[in-house]
């Protein structure tokens, strides 16, 4: 980590525009001190959500991102449950859930490349934004790319039919009931998505920790630049 935070900084120092130094003999940080802190929380809340989101259930046992039926698809939960199919509803969702776990083993090395990015004239903007000021700007720099990675990943599963075998009998039973319109929602996409929503729901909760809470803050780094803020 301490070379990745190395690289990073240099690449900020090299970005900054700025050449007056802020003395610390007052109290006050140094622009380099709170970009390397700034870089350090990054990290930390990165490598602590991906490794939690993807785990065995990480999120099918998370109740806060865990993968539910697709909306669209609600009503053929319900026709499904009607008709005492609960057990194979419950495999269905694990396996979204699975899928998702899966794909979430993507997400690590380009959040870090997204770190690596970091603009120094977004430092402080960051730091003393919002309580997920750091998650926002990650999200809006990785989205796209993190659903380009998710999506082979989740088909994968889907193609494996760890999804599809589920699914399939569900969709066939409510599809032939009379008068009904067929439903057959994207999946991969959906799973993609709410991947994607679960992972930086985890981030973002990190990020406030450390904001928030001192025990949260591991390093003398962090406590220094977030305890001052």
């Amino acid at each position: 980590m301490r070379i990745v935070l190395l690289l990073v900084l240099t690449m900020v120092l090299h970005a900054c525009t700025v050449t007056k130094t802020v003395p610390t003999t007052d109290g006050k940080l140094k622009p380099t001190e709170v970009a390397e802190g700034l870089v350090e929380a990054l990290l930390v809340g990165t490598d602590k959500s991906t490794a939690q989101a993807s785990k065995t259930d990480g999120f099918w046992g998370n109740a806060v991102i865990r993968i539910l039926f697709p909306p669209e698809a609600e009503k053929v939960k319900q026709a499904a449950l009607t008709i005492g199919l609960r057990p194979v509803v419950e495999r269905f969702e694990l396996s979204l859930n699975r899928a998702a776990e899966d794909a979430a083993k993507e997400a690590k090395p380009i959040l870090i490349a997204a770190v690596k990015r970091i603009r120094f004239a977004d430092v402080w903007t960051i730091l003393t934004g919002g309580p997920h000021a750091a998650t926002d700007y990650l999200r809006l720099h990785t989205e796209a790319q993190l659903l380009q990675a998710f999506r082979p990943v989740v088909q994968a599963s889907v193609g494996r039919a760890e999804v599809t075998k589920y699914w399939k009998p569900l969709a066939d039973k409510y599809n032939a009931l009379p008068l009904v319109k067929p439903v057959n929602p994207d999946l991969t996409s959906y799973v993609a998505e709410r991947t994607l929503n679960g992972l930086f729901t985890l981030i973002a909760e990190e990020e406030r920790l450390i904001r928030e809470h001192p025990f949260a803050r591991i390093s003398e780094l962090l406590r220094k630049v977030f305890g001052r803020k």
